[in-house]
């Protein structure tokens, strides 16, 4: 006789809803629950999580506290690359792996990288706003060929962005702190200190994790290192930027642009200054929204909890080791 359904729990807003997702998840027969409720703290999840036998994580925290309601718990998975919203020891502790779906939405990243540079060196969003408002304000803007891209953590993302810039015709230069020396020297990329980086960049792009060790990585003293200009985008995290001090810079010329997809909290505040500056862009945490990505992020989620459910270690588990090691 079969056992009961699996409950499988979600806070993202994106699983379950691209290409051929819907169709497999409902031949599974899962018990499916979306908790993105905005108007809730956490969307809901905490309503739900005790029944739950898979978690599969948005942008919602996922802390010990989480966890300790969560007593049929058998599993996390990000629906998505960054786990730092997941207390990856928490789910150690509790006996629980933790998953993602590294280089699925890459492409998808990448792409919107290079748009917001198209968007700041053409000023499109302004020539969009002139001409619906019956304007006709013509700017003249820069090309993307021939200027350096500074990519800030040479992930997945981070690679095939500076496939994308050097096709355009782009020098490009990164920083990471696992530096690809093999990939750097097929594709012609330096790698250089984060403050020579910032020296010499024309635009920089940020590819990081967030956490402790990333936070305000852009500030008030990294900002006066950037060449007079220019531009910066954010499709990392929004606690990697210092808003208070991009805005500053914009508001004294120092810096060019910027182009921003992740914010502290979201939807932001917009009442801070930053939102107001002509210079700047905003799109809202879209990077990874492709039909194509967010396919190919949900059947890597699936094939996670088909591993799990059929008693097996789910593929890409962060903490394997770890709790081999408990």
């Amino acid at each position: 006789m079969a056992g009961p359904k699996p409950v499988v729990v979600t806070t993202s807003p994106g699983f379950g809803k691209h290409g051929r997702v819907p169709e497999l998840i409902a031949a599974r027969g899962w018990e499916f629950i979306r908790c993105t409720d905005t108007s809730k703290p956490d969307g809901g999840l905490s309503e739900h999580i005790a029944r739950a036998d898979a978690l599969v994580v948005g942008l919602v925290p996922v802390s010990a506290e989480t966890l300790a309601q969560g007593q049929n718990l058998r599993a996390v998975v990000k629906h998505g690359v960054g786990v730092d919203n997941i207390d990856i020891p928490a789910c150690t502790a509790a006996g629980l792996p933790v998953c993602n779906t590294p280089a699925a939405n890459a492409d998808a990243v990448a792409e919107l990288a290079v748009g917001l540079m198209f968007s700041m060196a053409r000023w499109i969003p302004q020539g969009h706003g002139s001409v619906t408002s019956g304007g006709w304000e013509r700017r003249i803007g820069t090309q993307l060929g021939g200027k350096t891209l500074g990519i800030v953590g040479l992930g997945n993302i981070g690679k095939r962005l500076a496939k994308l810039a050097l096709g355009l015709g782009m020098t490009v230069v990164a920083t990471d702190k696992y530096p690809d020396e093999g990939f750097a020297a097929e594709h012609g990329v330096t790698f250089l200190p984060l403050e020579d980086l910032l020296a010499r960049a024309d635009y920089v792009s940020l590819h990081v994790f967030g956490g402790e060790g990333n936070a305000a990585l852009i500030n008030a003293e990294t900002l006066t290192l950037m060449k007079p200009g220019a531009k910066l985008i954010n499709l990392a995290r929004g606690e990697v930027v210092d808003l208070d001090a991009v805005a500053a810079a914009l508001e004294a010329g120092t810096l060019g642009g910027v182009a921003i997809d992740a914010y502290v909290s979201e939807p932001p505040d917009v009442s801070h200054p930053v939102f107001a500056h002509p210079n700047a862009v905003f799109t809202p945490h879209s990077g990874a929204d492709t039909k194509e990505a967010l396919e190919n992020v949900g059947l890597m989620v699936i094939e996670s909890l088909d591993a799990l459910f059929a008693g097996d270690m789910p593929p890409r588990c962060l903490n394997t080791k770890e709790l081999a090691a408990r």
